[in-house]
């Protein structure tokens, strides 16, 4: 409890939600280019290479940040993995517009018809990894990692919740 959370920006979908991105796509096809991806066809968003954050972690390290804990975002999305970390009796508040979320995933949720707890089980939303970091920690991980952002603590409790 008083950790905070540092993001690791995705860059797309990485391995979670494209059944769901192929049943709404399916009728559009993948060559489609809505305005809202910036010139990227359907295909070209969807098929974002993962990273995979190895350097990321290794920098933190480096720079001599304690890294409390890890959560890959993956198959269950934020709501799933990130609880999987923490410790009975911990709970995580993450603070809305703290972060980017890319344009695939409004798109997906604006033609689904996603509510917000749907959007963060099938997705990974914008985050690929999350770690925790004591609150003194947080300026250094950010300037070593100048795209991760801070976006939320630990808290008492239990689950995920949206501030």
């Amino acid at each position: 409890v008083g950790d905070v959370l540092i993001a690791f920006p995705s860059n797309g979908l990485h391995t979670n939600g494209y059944s769901l991105a192929r049943r709404v796509f399916a009728a559009r096809g993948y060559e489609w280019k809505p305005e809202a991806l910036g010139g990227l066809s359907v295909g070209e968003a969807l098929m974002q290479v993962h990273r995979p954050y190895v350097a990321e972690v290794a920098a933190l390290k480096a720079a001599g940040v304690t890294i409390q804990g890890l959560a890959h975002i993956t198959g269950g999305g934020i709501l799933d993995n990130l609880p999987r970390m923490l410790p009975e009796g911990v709970g995580a508040v993450l603070r809305r517009g703290s972060w980017d979320i890319p344009p695939i995933f409004k798109l997906l949720v604006q033609l689904a018809q996603l509510d917000e707890q749907e959007a963060f089980h099938a997705f990974n939303m914008g985050i690929g990894m999350l770690a925790a970091v004591r609150p003194d920690a947080a300026n250094l991980a950010l300037r070593t990692l100048p795209e991760a952002r801070l976006v939320g603590e630990l808290i008492g409790g239990s689950g995920v919740t949206f501030s």
